[in-house]
């Protein structure tokens, strides 16, 4: 082989490496490539996600605003049930000192 062959055989090889490089490059950059239609999916999907962000974040507010409201009325009605039980305490003790006075009238008299 001389030197004219060899440039010849070496110039070939390199043509044809970069001719699969770029078929390469090509497929790959095809296959890789976003569609308008895949577009317009994501956008549809991340508009789906950020109205499911807002419906949680209004979920969430409304479940704070209710537990905050039970709480408050959980707190009344212990407040309402040991004022009721105080009364009841109360009357008990008043009772009893009736029935005593009443024991003592009737054995006394």
């Amino acid at each position: 082989m001389n030197r004219t062959e060899f440039v010849i055989a070496t110039a070939i090889i390199l043509f044809v490496a970069f001719c699969l490089g770029w078929a390469t490059s090509w497929l790959v950059n095809r296959f890789m490539r976003v569609s308008h239609a895949d577009i317009g999916e994501l956008d549809q999907m991340a508009q789906a996600l950020h109205e499911a962000e807002e419906t949680r974040d209004q979920a969430i507010a409304y479940l704070q605003y209710r537990e905050e409201e039970l709480t408050n009325q959980l707190a009344q009605t212990e407040a309402e049930l040991s004022a009721a039980m105080e009364g009841l305490r109360d009357a008990r003790h008043e009772a009893e000192e009736l029935r005593a006075y009443i024991e003592r009238t009737n054995q006394g008299g």
